[in-house]
């Protein structure tokens, strides 16, 4: 197994596969130490709302299908891209 190559793809779905059926072991030889972070993870914001609001925006994202911090997200994604 020496001779596999790790997969070039941003695929998260051929990735997933791909690990799913080969073993890390197999391509130590083409690993390499990363200093630097990858990811960068996104700041939190907290925002007070009174229950009444809270209730409202639960609701409105359910009707959705989303969670309310991602319903808030849009909004907030949507405003930005206005100005």
């Amino acid at each position: 197994m020496g001779d596999q190559q790790l997969p070039q793809t941003d695929s998260i779905e051929e990735l997933a596969h791909f690990w799913d059926t080969h073993d890390l072991t197999d391509f130590e030889d083409q690993l390499e130490e990363v200093h630097d972070p990858v990811f960068e993870r996104g700041q939190t914001v907290t925002v007070h709302l009174a229950p009444e609001e809270a209730e409202a925006v639960r609701k409105m994202a359910q009707a959705h299908g989303v969670g309310d911090a991602d319903l808030i997200r849009e909004w907030v994604q949507e405003k930005i891209r206005v100005r």
